[in-house]
C-alpha cells in the first residue's frame, strides 16, 4: 500500500488511501471531489520505492472527497492577574473540513 505526505493549511499530513482526516477549512460542500497538488513525498510501505519532492513531487496529486464541514470543540482562553482584580475568559472554535482520501 502506498502513502503520501501532503501539505494543506500550513500543516503536513501523512495519508493513505481510504483514510479520513480533519484538516483546516476548505471551501466546498459535502460530496465534492478535490485534489491536493502539494505532495511532498510518495512511497510504498516497505520503502522500496519513494519519490521525494524539491519541495513538491512533479505531476503528483492526491484525490479526496469532502465528508463533512464542521467546527471543533470549544477551547477556553483564560487570563488572570492576581491582586488587581483582572480576569478575562474567551472561547474559540476552529472550523474544519473532514476529507476521505480516495486515490493517490
Amino acid at each position: 500500500m502506498k502513502f503520501a505526505v501532503i501539505q494543506t493549511g500550513g500543516k503536513q499530513y501523512l495519508v493513505k488511501e481510504g483514510q479520513s482526516l480533519k484538516i483546516e477549512k476548505i471551501v466546498g460542500a459535502k460530496g465534492d471531489k478535490m485534489a491536493f497538488d502539494k505532495v511532498l513525498l510518495i512511497a510504498n510501505d516497505d520503502g522500496t520505492e519513494a519519490k521525494v519532492g524539491k519541495p513538491f513531487v512533479d505531476g503528483a496529486k492526491v484525490e479526496a472527497e469532502i465528508m463533512e464541514q464542521g467546527r471543533g470543540d470549544k477551547v477556553l482562553i483564560i487570563k488572570y492577574k492576581r491582586k488587581v482584580r483582572y480576569h478575562r475568559r474567551k472561547g474559540h472554535r476552529q472550523d474544519f473540513t473532514k476529507v476521505k482520501i480516495v486515490k493517490l
